[in-house]
């Protein structure tokens, strides 16, 4: 890591706008390039988020281009055609494939050897696209993964149970998308398992809602608004600040397994802990019988689905 704290946003839609409004405003970062198919609009962004600066720390906003990916810490992946009404984020495999090789592609022919990180869906494949096509070690390439899904599961329980979203802690695994799934043995609100907060005859039917909940929250955003995208942002901007500050802080991530949780030649959602070089370690969970079935199900649906033939 050159520690120069330079970022490059590649794509500059609804996510990648808000994650860059985001950066500026909580201090993430000391610069930021900007680089989009429609650099028209990465300039008006550009133009705008400077405007804001007088009432930030001093950051350098600017339109980059591929060339300027050599002089960067970590890049962040949020191009690609959006998740549309009803459609699930794995009817997006195709056409953005294409998209993300060619800027993975790009990428590398500028020399650079940072941490990428993806957003763009269907994540956890598009992450393991980016793996193979970079030949970056796996500890350089990380999708968002689940974090987002772990901080909806967080905001639920938070909601139902009226505490602070903060108190709680668990995550959602497997696939960002319709076969995550959250871990229930290791969610817990003050330090005290969920169980213990739900009378013993609604554990199952309480549970059962909020997964629910949780895993239709882009289907119910998107149906209403069109787009999802200050919640990834958060997450994005959190995940950037853990890497570059190197906090060394867990999330649930899309991780490219070698043998972790029995799954390999996959990227999926897992915890684990992120500094200045990216991956710093995976956590096992020791999880259930029903929980390591679901993550293999993941696991399986995502290596079915064949990026050059979907």
């Amino acid at each position: 890591m050159k520690n120069s704290k330079n970022i490059i946003l590649i794509g500059d839609g609804a996510i990648g706008s808000s994650y860059a409004f985001n950066c500026l405003m909580t201090g993430v970062g000391k610069s930021i390039g900007i680089i989009d198919i429609n650099m028209k609009r990465v300039q008006g962004d550009v133009e705008d988020l400077r405007d804001a600066l007088p009432y930030t720390s001093q950051q350098n906003i600017y339109a980059a281009n591929y060339a300027d990916c050599r002089y960067a810490d970590l890049i962040v992946i949020t191009a690609g055609l959006p998740q549309k009404p009803g459609q699930t984020r794995l009817e997006l495999i195709q056409k953005n494939a294409v998209i993300i090789k060619d800027i993975s592609n790009q990428i590398m022919a500028n020399d650079f050897d940072g941490i990428i990180v993806i957003a763009s869906n269907p994540v956890d494949i598009l992450t393991e696209l980016v793996f193979k096509t970079t030949g970056l070690p796996r500890n350089q390439v990380i999708g968002s993964g689940t974090a987002l899904d772990s901080a909806r599961l967080r905001s639920e329980i938070s909601q139902r149970f009226n505490v602070d979203a903060r108190s709680v802690s668990g995550y959602i695994l497997g696939e960002h998308g319709d076969s995550e799934f959250p871990v229930w043995d290791f969610t817990t609100i003050g330090g005290q398992p969920i169980r213990k907060w739900i009378p013993e005859n609604r554990q199952d039917e309480v549970l059962e809602e909020i997964a629910t909940t949780v895993k239709d929250a882009a289907y119910s955003i998107i149906s209403q608004k069109g787009a999802t995208f200050y919640g990834i942002a958060a997450s994005l901007t959190r995940i950037t600040q853990a890497i570059l500050n190197d906090d060394l802080t867990p999330f649930a991530l899309s991780i490219h397994l070698t043998g972790e949780y029995g799954l390999s030649d996959v990227s999926i959602g897992v915890p684990a802990i992120i500094g200045a070089n990216g991956l710093d370690r995976i956590i096992e969970l020791d999880l259930n019988e029903e929980d390591a079935k679901k993550m293999s199900d993941s696991a399986k649906l995502l290596k079915n689905m064949d990026i050059q033939n979907s």
